[in-house]
């Protein structure tokens, strides 16, 4: 077992920033558009989707958009995931 006061301080960062390359890299292997996820998933605005796929402000996806890109773009979530952690 690991104790989490060895996890390095960018960890967390580096997960969303590798989630949002992972999204990036499914949507666009599926010819889509940053505003047509958005809009797929049930967002009116590209915002949540450009900038989170740049972790931008630190701007992430949470588990609930991860779910409905992989249901919209017909992937297993996992695909969206960092391959370890």
């Amino acid at each position: 077992m690991k104790d989490i006061l060895d996890l390095p301080e960018d960890f967390i960062d580096d997960l969303h920033v590798e989630i949002g390359n992972n999204v990036k890299k499914a949507r666009t292997e599926k010819g889509l558009s940053q505003l047509k996820l958005a809009q797929m998933i049930g967002h009116k605005s590209v915002s949540i989707i450009s900038l989170a796929e740049i972790y931008h402000n630190k701007q992430h996806f949470n588990i609930e958009h991860l779910a409905k890109i992989a249901y919209v773009l017909e992937i297993d979530m996992c695909e969206l995931l960092p391959k370890t952690l």
